[in-house]
């Protein structure tokens, strides 16, 4: 029996040193699209210069990002990673076998060290299982029919991902795969994982509490290397 066609949609802005590693990770065979939001730090031209890859450009923004890469894409299942994260191993039959219309992967941080980072990643499984959410880190999947039935992502700078995943819940089943994406602790190690933690939170609540994702993005550092002009 064949097996479904998978597209692996992967928004970027001033990706050039996480991209070669992340599509080292993807299985053989699939579709690859490289959303653009206005690189200018080498992102683009390596990209271009990789034959298996799609690249497109889209608004600066997850959320636009994301949906002009699912709107693209060919596949019957769609993956939307981000650019400093990297899959494991036989992610398509691990995919298939879980038997559900969406989910996500578990996480641990490519970093091992502070401890802190261990506990961190801990703490995000726990609650992404107890609590059935995920956020983009986790590279969230969904079947193109349900993503098609629910309008894809919103246009929002931040949050689109739980938003997303909220409203995929609804659809069908959800599932937290134990498999583990690595993903860079950068901005923990950046703005320290302490301070890190507690603005996360923090914009956690405010989203929960209905503050705009547009307003919470003015609290949310970016941690990647500066657009030249």
């Amino acid at each position: 029996m064949k097996k479904p066609s998978l597209s692996v949609i992967i928004p970027a802005l001033n990706e050039r040193d996480n991209l070669p590693a992340t599509i080292a990770s993807l299985p053989a065979g699939v579709e690859v699209l490289v959303v653009d939001g206005g690189s200018t730090d080498g992102t683009r031209e390596w990209v271009f210069s990789q034959p298996d890859l799609r690249m497109l450009d889209a608004p600066r923004g997850r959320g636009p990002q994301l949906a002009a890469g699912a709107l693209a894409a060919t596949g019957e299942l769609l993956l939307f990673l981000h650019a400093d994260c990297q899959l494991p191993k036989g992610v398509l039959d691990t995919i298939l076998a879980a038997g559900a219309t969406a989910g996500c992967f578990s996480v641990r941080f490519a970093e091992r060290k502070p401890f802190s980072l261990t506990v961190t990643a801990w703490a995000i499984n726990a609650h992404s299982r107890l609590t059935r959410t995920a956020t983009g880190d986790q590279a969230i999947w969904c079947s193109r029919v349900a993503y098609n039935a629910l309008g894809g992502f919103s246009p929002w700078p931040l949050f689109e991902d739980v938003d997303f995943v909220d409203r995929l819940k609804k659809h069908g089943r959800f599932v937290v795969l134990p498999q583990k994406v690595t993903v860079s602790a950068r901005r923990w190690l950046t703005l320290g994982v302490g301070r890190t933690n507690l603005l996360m939170v923090v914009l956690w609540c405010g989203y929960r509490l209905g503050i705009s994702p547009t307003t919470l993005k003015l609290w949310f550092r970016d941690v990647r290397p500066k657009k030249q002009p």
